[in-house]
């Protein structure tokens, strides 16, 4: 139910299965956490993309996977595993991409917005949803808190209705939108060969840095961003980037 594939240094992985809006199992979980974790270990990956089959991202967890009577050390299994699955992406040298059509809603939205940029056409919907249920969006609510303002956040979580994907962009939790499943298609393939092109020690480095800068004072986070500048000059890299600036500039002097 979870299929992978690497091509061109883009490693997507599909949530497949369309016949149920590809709601998440246990075994969903498990394989896309491993799917993740090999996508991290493997050299050809430069950039991962995380997608669902058919019409739809995600319908959030299928509620027929457990019930009151599931052991709690299942239960807890289960979170663990799907909890992790976000630590990953986020410590992960490598930026990941969701692409979102149709239902991105429950665990679907929490699973969209866990990756570090978000693409969508204009058929996507999220929502929390677990208010329908009376019970809150507990996973969800740690991703929205370090994305958007608290009013928007608790907007988000506590409404039981939909949201459409032109809401989610105003507010600045999707990157790109796309028109239709067709312009989506060319936007990602363009977007994500953009980070495949892009240095991968400066990648790895800029998204740890913007962790670490999030949960700092600005004056703490200024300090560790003069340091790491001091620690690039002395590496070579401000050397390189220059020989680099030049040779571009050189190149196009002489088709001009």
């Amino acid at each position: 139910m979870i299929k992978t594939e690497t091509k061109n240094g883009v490693t997507t992985i599909t949530l497949n299965r369309p016949e149920k809006r590809n709601a998440l199992t246990g075994e969903m979980i498990d394989g896309l956490g491993a799917a993740v974790e090999a996508a991290e270990a493997n050299a050809d990956c430069r950039c991962l993309v995380l997608t669902g089959a058919g019409d739809h991202f995600a319908a959030g967890r299928d509620l027929g996977d457990a019930d009151k009577h599931t052991p709690l050390a299942d239960v807890m299994a289960y979170d663990e595993a799907y909890a992790s699955i976000f630590q990953r992406l986020r410590r992960s040298a490598k930026p990941s991409v969701s692409v979102v059509r149709g239902y991105a809603v429950a665990g679907g939205f929490t699973l969209s917005m866990g990756c570090d940029f978000v693409l969508a056409d204009r058929t996507a919907k999220f929502g929390a949803l677990e208010m329908r249920g009376g019970f809150p969006a507990a996973v969800n609510s740690a991703v929205l808190s370090h994305l958007v303002g608290p009013r928007q956040a608790l907007e988000l979580l506590l409404s039981d209705g939909i949201f459409d994907a032109d809401h989610l962009y105003r507010i600045g939790l999707i990157n790109r939108l796309a028109a239709d499943a067709g312009e989506l298609a060319e936007m990602a393939d363009a977007f994500t060969a953009g980070l495949v092109r892009l240095d991968p020690i400066a990648v790895s480095l800029t998204k740890e840095t913007q962790r670490a800068a999030g949960a700092m004072p600005l004056a703490d986070a200024l300090v560790m961003g003069k340091q790491l500048n001091s620690l690039l000059m002395t590496s070579g890299k401000i050397d390189e980037a220059a020989e680099i600036y030049a040779a571009a500039k050189a190149a196009k002097s002489a088709d001009s």
